[in-house]
């Protein structure tokens, strides 16, 4: 089954964009928002459109096979977990191989010292 504010959820998270941004960009109030998220409500087309706009994406990826929040669905991350992934992701395409390596045994190190 389809869940579009998932879907919205998790583009919007990985342009770093907050559900403010998108009100500023749309004219969409931010609790209306929320509720798209949340599953609350359904977003005509024409309110889909504008989000699109405002995420600077067709309105045809929201109903990709592989848009994020099908991914999201299977992974179960919470929003700031993704946020978090997202900024690593962006960041890290400018680390050479062996900064890349670096970066993940320290992380590994720091999540063995976290659950002691």
């Amino acid at each position: 089954m389809m869940k579009i504010g998932t879907t919205i959820r998790a583009y919007r998270l990985q342009k770093g964009l907050s559900q403010g941004d998108i009100e500023k960009k749309t004219g969409l109030l931010r609790c209306y928002l929320s509720r798209v998220e949340n599953g609350h409500t359904v977003p005509s087309l024409d309110t889909l459109s504008k989000i699109a706009i405002a995420l600077d994406l067709p309105i045809s990826q929201f109903f990709s096979e592989d848009a994020p929040g099908r991914q999201l669905n299977t992974q179960k991350l919470s929003d700031d977990e993704l946020r978090f992934l997202t900024q690593i992701r962006r960041y890290s395409s400018n680390l050479n191989d062996s900064d890349r390596k670096l970066l993940l045994a320290m992380v590994k190190k720091f999540a063995a010292t976290a659950t002691r």
